[in-house]
């Protein structure tokens, strides 16, 4: 199991857009998505996040380079795993956790439970509080394929974890796994920052989450 230290840093509430990205390029730490855990899905684009958080917000940011992508998915809640994907599941404490999934133009996809059955959807209205911005924009378009490179900033508020009654990200341990998947691209890929040991892709399994703190 991986171990991660997120670290905090204050921020202004002036702070621009280009002074965010700045900040998570020097404090956010710097992780790779690398595992391919199914040897029938053996293409692996390159990722990596840096992830930092401010006590009310988780800044996490991805960074891809993939042969194909598509983002077709607008709706929240969508199956945005069809299309050029990135997901960050995390537990608070240790039986249910978070899924948080996003499209590589930011559609989001946000629910709870214990496992992959039985999830409980959070709002639209609430998953729209997490803010997002993708190189790529914000319309869909269909599959394209070639050499590309894309980036992704959120900005995921503590109002998104409604079932836990959080005040701070200050000193929280938790459980977590990040994910790059494209079920449905010319090439499907299922990698994971932490390694998943089970027979068929399933990023439902927290028991391979690695470790998370908050600083």
């Amino acid at each position: 199991m991986q171990k991660l230290i997120v670290p905090r840093v204050l921020i202004y509430p002036t702070l621009s857009e280009e002074e965010m990205n700045l900040l998570v390029e020097e404090k956010g730490t710097l992780q790779k998505i690398n595992h391919v855990n199914w040897e029938e899905y053996p293409y692996a684009p390159d990722v990596h996040f840096r992830i930092l958080h401010t006590g009310n917000e988780i800044w996490l940011k991805f960074f891809v380079q993939e042969k194909h992508i598509r983002a077709i998915e607008t709706q929240t809640n969508g199956p945005v795993h069809k299309d050029s994907t990135v997901e960050f599941f995390i537990s608070l404490n240790g039986n249910n956790y978070y899924n948080f999934e996003f499209n590589c133009i930011g559609t989001r996809h946000l629910a709870y439970g214990s496992g992959r059955e039985n999830r409980t959807r959070i709002s639209p209205e609430i998953a729209e509080r997490i803010r997002i911005k993708s190189t790529l924009g914000e319309k869909p378009f269909g599959e394209k394929s070639g050499d590309f490179n894309w980036e992704m900033m959120l900005q995921i508020p503590l109002e998104c974890f409604v079932f836990d009654t959080l005040k701070s990200l200050n000193g929280i341990e938790a459980t977590a796994n990040l994910y790059k998947c494209g079920d449905d691209t010319p090439e499907p890929h299922f990698i994971s920052w932490n390694p998943i040991e089970t027979a068929t892709p399933d990023y439902h399994r927290p028991e391979f989450f690695g470790e998370i703190i908050f600083e």
